[in-house]
């Protein structure tokens, strides 16, 4: 088939291998409700569908294929800057032909044939594939570049279709090096169509995940009843954004039989220990006989409900819209075929819909969070009947107040989907479906138990240890833990420095190269935006180590407005990394690791120092390795390209389990970190604690640090003027207090703990806790409140923040 004949499957198997990035042909924009009367509510997150616009993503490293019309203009944006771009041109007979797009003038850099560049990557060989059953080849193609090695970010280039086209974009890069800084990084691409398509048909699908076996349009207001095989995967798609549907399961071996089994809710969350199951282990939606029918499998929303009623006539009849349509009839009269029992009310698992109780106990409703084309998938556990609404409430914000249709996908029980959720790295992002680090080929070997956290799948705990044993392994020897799920940038140019000593807390100009140091990044309130480490790799580069994808975005802001020659770029993906900790930490990678001799030697590594070197040899894996770590203890942080991640895992641990070497989770990590007073965001500290109420004032030197820096006013005001401070607390009894329980003496609230644990080392609860100055003495006697903060206290002390070798001494050994 050539490129001219149009195919709703070419789309489809672009989409298999997620080379192309769509999200709907919509534009993003910032949508105001009343718009004509003037802006009011303010929606960042939600894509408003604009005739004629259309708007994609292509992943670092990736492409992007899209069909192009004569006259439509094409528009793509380096995000970060110092991203190539290729945009290749074929015709409807397959030929790549770059005269059939037009650049701006001065906007192209002279062509080059493609192949030799982009086949050399995993993902152009995918992409490879697929073209050539469409008689599409890169093997003669001739490309459009675009951006040069110093374009800064946020740099536009703009073609136009002078024919029919079928374009390929694509965002070349290579593996980055451990000590490299040239990461491959997202590009944005806009199509204007020169002739728009009507506004009911600019609204699209996702690509399938696979190839479906039913493809089922449920009409706004209405709801259809299908039947799916054991093993089947179901996909529900939110088409236009805030609209709900409800589902309901039926086994079909029971209905036979002439008995009606189907997802009993209040079943359901007692089982799963939840309010409605998620991805992972607590998966599963079960009848009122404790048989399992459907576990879910992927969600890019997040927000649903398992607590009220799919809505009834009567709840319309009682706000005085009698006789409106309502999902309960709806279910009934599409499950007539099946001879089910019609009822006043169904209980239902109501995707998409937004609910929740507040502390007065009450019931309430909002518009939904799902966007254009969120989807759930699920899988059958047996043969079911199926029936899906699109919920026609239009009289409250249940469906953001204008019901739409729903979209369902089944696909064979052949294929093959991860468990994932959706994560989104700002309100505006797409939602990118959860990661595997590249440890986790390692780490699934010896767990079942992953949680999501920043968008990847990290270790809760390992089979056969569990939290208390981890954590001694940590104590008395040594572990090994993944995270390569924090954020990392690579900062270079002429002004990064200047940059940074103007964004951090920390004196930038006395880091040395190779050295590293943990600071605070604030906003001018001096409130916290993140906490990290900062890497001096050269004179004029640098990497930052944080916790959020925002601190990326932050410096690239700051840098434009200052006017400042650096760039930001993105190597989260590119740069994964494993903690060694532990008293034997060293033994055991002093027999890993290689440096060269202009390096330091992991012997001779000091605390916050790094050094770049090699796994076992000169012509080894390159690393980097780092004396800096979460534990309170002796340890190091090994860093590598994802694809030589089982690699680096496999000669760490040969060397290190016959030392007793173990893996680590988070909820060990959790009880070593708190006991030695590390703080974690969102606990101790977000966007309303500084960094002297969050326990790392030494990260602001404000009286070593001469210039100005971000937030540096406020901070001096804050300090001389403290209100809460972050102290340890030490529990008289057995119970443990949580995150978010209450300190008091009396009557009034005087703190609130923000991390606790049973501390095993030292035989005791311990706390972190953010408390009143007048109360934050070591030694002052306080109440830890439980139930209601007052019907159950637990004594506690104040004592240092530090509850575990508070010197240091251990992490400086």
């Amino acid at each position: 088939m050539g490129c001219g004949e149009s195919s709703i499957k070419y789309w489809y198997e672009i989409g298999l291998f997620n080379i192309a990035v769509p999200r709907n042909a919509v534009e993003t924009a910032m949508v105001a409700l009343g718009e004509a009367a003037g802006t009011r509510i303010l929606r960042p997150g939600i894509r408003r569908s604009l005739p004629g616009r259309e708007r994609y993503r292509v992943a670092g490293g990736g492409a992007l294929v899209l069909r192009l019309q004569p006259g439509d203009g094409l528009r793509v944006v380096d995000l970060e800057g110092r991203q190539p771009c290729e945009v290749i041109s074929f015709s409807a007979a397959g030929h790549c032909d770059p005269g059939l797009v037009t650049p701006r003038p001065g906007v192209a850099r002279p062509g080059h044939a493609t192949g030799s560049q982009a086949l050399s990557q995993a993902w152009n060989s995918r992409l490879a594939e697929t073209l050539e059953r469409h008689d599409l080849s890169l093997r003669s193609a001739r490309s459009h570049d675009f951006f040069a090695s110093d374009s800064p970010a946020g740099s536009a280039a703009d073609v136009t279709a002078t024919a029919a086209a079928v374009v390929l974009v694509t965002a070349p890069g290579q593996a980055m090096a451990v000590d490299r800084q040239d990461p491959p990084t997202d590009l944005e691409v806009f199509v204007t169509r020169e002739s728009p398509q009507a506004p009911d048909e600019a609204v699209g699908l996702p690509p399938p995940l696979a190839e479906p076996r039913q493809d089922l349009r449920i009409d706004r207001a209405t709801a259809t009843a299908y039947e799916v095989k054991a093993g089947e995967w179901i996909q529900v798609i939110d088409v236009e954004g805030r609209q709900c549907s409800d589902l309901q399961v039926f086994s079909l071996a029971q209905l036979d039989k002439g008995i009606e089994r189907c997802i009993d809710p209040t079943t359901t969350r007692t089982l799963m220990g939840l309010g409605y199951p998620g991805p992972g282990l607590m998966a599963k939606y079960y009848d009122q006989d404790m048989r399992p029918l459907v576990e879910i499998v992927q969600d890019n929303c997040l927000r649903h409900d398992a607590f009220g009623l799919a809505c009834t006539a009567k709840y319309y009849d009682d706000l005085g819209y009698p006789g409106h349509v309502n999902c309960s009839d709806n279910f009934n009269f599409a499950l007539q075929p099946y001879s089910v029992a019609p009822r006043r009310g169904w209980a239902a698992m109501n995707f998409f819909y937004n609910t929740g109780i507040d502390d007065q106990n009450q019931f309430y409703l909002d518009e939904p969070w799902s966007r254009p084309g969120d989807y759930v998938l699920l899988q059958a556990l047996t043969d079911l009947v199926v029936v899906s609404s699109a919920c026609p409430c239009d009289i409250d914000a249940a469906n953001g107040w204008n019901p739409t249709d729903i979209h369902v996908r089944v696909y064979a029980p052949e294929e093959r989907f991860k468990r994932s959720i959706g994560f989104r790295k700002s309100t505006e992002a797409e939602a990118e479906m959860t990661k595997e680090t590249g440890f986790h080929a390692r780490t699934s070997q010896l767990t079942r138990n992953f949680v999501e956290y920043n968008g990847y799948w990290l270790a809760n705990d390992y089979t056969n240890h569990g939290a208390v044993a981890e954590y001694w392994a940590c104590r008395e020897r040594a572990v090994i833990l993944d995270l390569s799920a924090l954020r990392k940038f690579e900062i270079l140019g002429p002004d990064a420095e200047t940059l940074l000593q103007h964004c951090l807390t920390r004196n930038v100009r006395k880091l040395a190269v190779g050295q590293v140091v943990y600071s605070a990044m604030c906003y001018e309130t001096g409130m916290m935006i993140d906490d990290g480490t900062l890497f001096r790799l050269g004179q004029d580069n640098f990497r930052w180590v944080g916790g959020c994808d925002y601190g990326g975005q932050w410096l690239r802001e700051q840098a434009e407005k200052m006017g400042l020659e650096v760039w930001i770029k993105t190597s989260t993906d590119q740069l994964h990394n494993v903690s060694v900790q532990g008293p034997m930490s060293r033994d055991i990678l002093k027999e890993v690791v290689w440096t060269p001799p202009a390096q330091a030697s992991l012997q001779e590594l000091g605390w916050f120092r790094f050094s770049v070197g090699r796994i076992a040899g000169p012509d080894g894996i390159p690393i980097v390795v780092s004396r800096t770590g979460y534990t309170g203890e002796l340890g190091y942080e090994v860093w590598c390209h994802p694809k030589d991640a089982p690699a680096v895992w496999d000669a760490i641990w040969q060397v290190g389990e016959p030392l007793g070497l173990t893996p680590l989770g988070l909820e060990g990590l959790d009880m070593l970190r708190i006991e030695a007073g590390l703080i974690f965001a969102d606990h101790e500290f977000d966007d309303q604690t500084d960094p002297y109420e969050a326990g790392i004032g030494f990260a602001v030197p404000l009286k070593s640090k001469n210039e100005d820096f971000i937030g540096r006013e406020a901070l001096r005001q804050r300090k001389e003027n403290a209100q809460r401070v972050l102290v340890g607390l030490e529990l008289d009894g057995a119970e443990p207090a949580a995150h978010g329980d209450c300190v008091h003496v009396g009557r009034p609230q005087v703190g609130v703990v923000t991390s606790a644990t049973r501390s095993p080392v030292l035989k005791k609860n311990v706390a972190l806790c953010r408390m009143a100055v007048q109360y934050s003495e070591p030694g002052t006697r306080v109440e830890v409140g439980k139930l209601d903060g007052h019907q159950k206290r637990l004594p506690a002390t104040v004592v240092p923040l530090s509850f575990y070798d508070p010197k240091k001494q251990r992490v400086r050994a």
